[in-house]
């Protein structure tokens, strides 16, 4: 806020000096009135996913309301959802609420430098959109009112034009106006893309009020001529028909002379006094109205490349009220007006401008013949809304294809720790990954999983309007959102478990559970378990897709086991889910001699139930110490009843250790009794010490077991399988 109060400060002191109180009060008013409406939006984003982000660097209102406003409006128009910033309120959280970001007349800033970064790490592309040739020196040492800056301005402005240069060439391709400009952003972007100037909806609706009460007031005798030249540095092209309209007001009595902006009466002007009208900066919403009080509109350029790359906006503004235009046969005028259809093109002398301009005064019937010509074609190819479809087609094609991974926790569990997996392959494969946490809010921007940084939202705590690819969920409480929101192309349930199991006869949750196996929205279904691909395709005839879980076997990596006097037993998983059977596998150690064998009871979620013999109690250890507490252990006792894909028993293989347990559906794909594992049934309390002491009195079946868990651990190495699993969202 210090820096912008200086900005001001400094502005107005220089536009006084130049320009007098009168010009820099309207300044002054429009930089406020705007920056109170950028503090009102601000705040909002924070709480928003959408497309795409404009970050203006302009805090002139005009054009950035062509470049920012009237594009927004075209992609709303195609079902884009943008939203924008002024460049000092950019922040970096903001980056991963968007796809695609377009950064306006953009100065470079250390965060604009770290945002674009962040926005490439995260696989979103950032594009530059500019309308004026300010990226280079070269280009605005021809522009006179330049050369007449004191010599401090003059270096604030050609650092300005550095600073922007160096936002633009971190870019990955370019917006421009005009043909002119594109050939020459191509200098610093590998693609440009001209989308031109547009009057927005409102202009329309402006301009048919201003044409509609123009036809309702009384006819007038004289003819009147515009000259709106918008800014002080058109007072060299005003010089250049000067002589022209001269004359044409000698000549005829009738003429007069209409000029609004920051223009100063020439000399030659004055004799004409009576019959000239200068009218100081108006705001937009009034400008079709001034406008449609004369009846022939001037556009001279002088023909520099500077001004070449301008876009046609006056001629545009002027045909939406029915104005005939007399423009300089140079840039975008040349490409968009048809001469002597739509407008009038000149060379820039004296005499063919006198000579068009004489021609529109002398015959109505061709001025306003004219007039209607460039109406109808500005009407159907010069405004937001008709011109919207090829503009949103072009900013499609820069999404990043973005899979929204629904999870009901971020915490570690074996399925979050899946789907996180899932999520890093497919961002090392180059696809915009988001996690959506449906569960407590979590301050944290990101998940930081195996060394990456996947972008986080809390689903309490954002509106998203965006649209997404792909939308994953993990569990039967995230498939509302993945059927619910409209905005999703590809909808898919990452089955994990048969969860309507989780809950006992008589509770709720079990109905809600089976209820998303059927859905109502197509969905695709995707599973890392044979036995989940069985009961789909039998139960519900889904035919799923499939992909291995795997095993990071440079973390679980086999360290081996030397029987010492006192054996340690590992038990693992959450006490209050039935399904675990955590409670069987505290009845089994029961009955060990306590003096042999020290037990160990690591769990994310559950504590020890009154009863439970624990030595030491693991309670939420952080994944990247797990491989170190299945290292350390000997034995693993997992007595689960329902899995869909048992973790704990690979983990401990991978890492040297013995597994005794209960098969399920989702162990039995992977473990083979006597090879890799011992296996008992559920309730045998008896066989399962009986296993316990095979292990720990044969040292042949240990060496069996090691050998055989570290093979069917690096059968499942996740390299291996990492292009399969993006198969699956493919």
């Amino acid at each position: 806020m210090e820096d912008s109060l200086k900005d001001l400060a400094g502005m107005t002191v220089r536009s006084i000096k130049r320009e007098g109180i009168g010009e820099t009060v309207q300044k002054v008013y429009s930089y406020l009135r705007y920056g109170k409406s950028r503090a009102e939006r601000r705040g909002g984003l924070k709480w928003l996913y959408a497309d795409v982000l404009f970050i203006n660097g302009c805090y002139l209102p005009h054009p950035s309301r062509y470049r920012v406003s009237h594009q927004r409006e075209q992609l709303l128009a195609k079902n884009i959802v943008t939203s924008e910033i002024f460049y000092t309120d950019l922040t970096l959280d903001l980056v991963k609420r968007y796809k695609l970001f377009i950064f306006y007349r953009c100065p470079y800033t250390d965060t604009v430098g770290e945002f674009i970064k962040l926005a490439k790490k995260y696989h979103k592309h950032v594009l530059f959109d500019m309308d004026d040739l300010l990226i280079d020196e070269s280009y605005t040492r021809t522009i006179d009112y330049i050369k007449t800056l004191p010599q401090d301005e003059k270096g604030l402005y050609y650092n300005g034009i550095k600073l922007m240069q160096k936002t633009l060439k971190l870019c990955e391709g370019a917006i421009t106006t005009t043909e002119a400009m594109a050939g020459e952003l191509k200098k610093f972007v590998p693609e440009v893309y001209i989308n031109r100037n547009l009057a927005s909806d409102r202009m329309l609706q402006l301009s048919e009020e201003a044409y509609a009460s123009r036809q309702d007031s009384a006819p007038h005798n004289t003819v009147d001529i515009g000259y709106f030249s918008g800014n002080i540095t058109h007072d060299q092209d005003f010089e250049m028909v000067l002589p022209a309209i001269v004359r044409l007001m000698e000549t005829y009595d009738n003429v007069r002379l209409c000029l609004a902006g920051e223009i100063t009466l020439p000399e030659e002007l004055k004799q004409f006094r009576e019959r000239v009208v200068i009218n100081k900066l108006v705001e937009w919403e009034k400008l079709p109205q001034l406008i449609s009080t004369v009846d022939i509109n001037i556009a001279p350029l002088v023909d520099t490349l500077f001004n070449r790359a301008k876009s046609e906006n006056k001629w545009v503004e002027a045909a939406l009220v029915r104005v005939a235009t007399v423009a300089s046969n140079t840039g975008a005028f040349a490409r968009m007006i048809k001469d002597g259809n739509t407008g009038i093109l000149c060379d820039n002398t004296t005499e063919a401008w006198y000579a068009a301009l004489e021609r529109l005064v002398t015959d109505r019937e061709y001025r306003i013949s004219i007039a209607q010509n460039a109406y109808a074609y500005a009407n159907e190819n010069c405004t937001t809304v008709v011109k919207s479809a090829e503009f949103a087609e072009y900013i499609r094609k820069w999404f990043t294809p973005n899979v929204f991974m629904v999870l009901p926790q971020t915490q570690i569990a074996g399925g979050v720790l899946v789907a996180l997996r899932h999520c890093v392959y497919l961002m090392k494969h180059g696809y915009d990954v988001t996690v959506l946490n449906e569960g407590s809010p979590d301050e944290q921007e990101k998940v930081t999983f195996d060394g990456y940084d996947i972008p986080m939202l809390n689903k309490s705590e954002v509106k998203i309007f965006g649209s997404i690819d792909t939308a994953v969920g993990t569990l039967w409480t995230t498939m509302d959102f993945v059927t619910t929101y409209g905005n999703i192309k590809k909808r898919i349930y990452f089955v994990q478990n048969y969860e309507t199991n989780f809950y006992k006869a008589g509770e709720y949750f079990k109905v809600k559970a089976e209820q998303t196996y059927l859905p109502v929205a197509e969905v695709k279904f995707i599973t890392i378990s044979k036995w989940c691909e069985n009961w789909l395709r039998e139960k519900y005839h889904h035919e799923s897709t499939y992909a291995p879980n795997g095993i990071d076997t440079k973390k679980f990596y086999p360290k081996k086991r030397e029987f010492g006097p006192k054996i340690r037993i590992l038990i693992e998983g959450n006490s209050n889910d039935y399904y675990k059977n955590v409670d069987e596998s505290f009845r089994i150690v029961d009955r060990l001699d306590k003096e042999k064998y020290e037990i160990w009871y690591m769990s994310y979620q559950g504590k020890p139930k009154t009863g439970y013999h624990v030595d030491r109690f693991l309670h939420q250890v952080p994944y990247s110490k797990v491989p170190d507490i299945y290292r350390e252990c000997d034995i693993l006792i997992k007595t689960s009843v329902l899995e869909s894909f048992s973790y704990p028993p690979l983990e401990m293989m991978a890492a040297g250790g013995y597994v005794v347990v209960v098969p399920n559906g989702g162990n039995i794909e992977y473990l083979v009794d006597g090879e890799n594992c011992m296996m008992y049934q559920q309730g045998d309390i008896d066989n399962a010490l009986q296993c316990i002491e095979r292990i720990v009195e044969d040292s042949e079946l240990r060496d069996r077991l090691y050998h055989k868990g570290i093979e069917t651990a690096k059968a499942r190495e996740w390299s291996t399988i990492e292009r399969d699993i993006v198969r699956l969202y493919e």
